[in-house]
């Protein structure tokens, strides 16, 4: 885009067509790509979590054991059963903090993702917005300069282009596909 050709005294470009279309070709293999690292994020926290209530039901399971094996005892069973209780605690607060690291993770990957997408999505606007008035200007240009060289030739211009501000080889943005 920055290599196109400049038109004196104004701000406009006119960009090769094909690296156009190149550019937007690296945007639909690019966002698929994000997509699936934030799929790979979100299915590695369930993992975590996974693990993390798996490590707890064991902790849970030996503090039981350990408390059954106490019982012989009143003052001993009351000990056991503090114990299996702290033991309890310990293994949900970890869990509950490897659950909040991983949500925390995920929301940062996916908050980055965003980021990443709204400027692709500015930068693509940004481009169909140059192409769009560029196209414009280049069309009152040649309406100009026709009406100047015969008043009757004005009329078929509009039918001819079928009043299109969008080439029919650029593919419109709505048709980018996300998945």
């Amino acid at each position: 885009m920055t290599s196109g050709m400049r038109f004196p005294l104004t701000s406009k470009a006119l960009v090769d067509e094909q690296e156009f279309l190149d550019i937007v070709d690296q945007l639909r293999v690019a966002i698929p790509e994000e997509i699936r690292q934030a799929k790979r994020v979100n299915l590695e926290k369930e993992k975590v979590i996974e693990r993390a209530q798996t490590e707890a039901d064991r902790i849970l399971v030996a503090a039981q054991e350990q408390a059954a094996l106490m019982l012989k005892d009143n003052e001993i069973m009351k000990t056991a059963a503090e114990l299996a209780q702290a033991k309890v605690d310990e293994a949900e607060k970890q869990a509950e903090e490897i659950r909040a690291g991983a949500d925390a993770y995920a929301m940062d990957v996916l908050i980055g993702l965003e980021n990443e997408l709204n400027r692709l999505l500015a930068q693509i606007r940004k481009g169909r917005a140059t192409l769009e008035k560029s196209m414009a200007e280049s069309k009152a240009s040649a309406t100009q300069t026709e009406a100047a060289a015969s008043p009757g030739a004005r009329s078929s211009i509009g039918r001819s282009t079928g009043g299109s501000r969008v080439s029919p080889n650029l593919p419109e943005i709505d048709d980018l596909s996300l998945s």
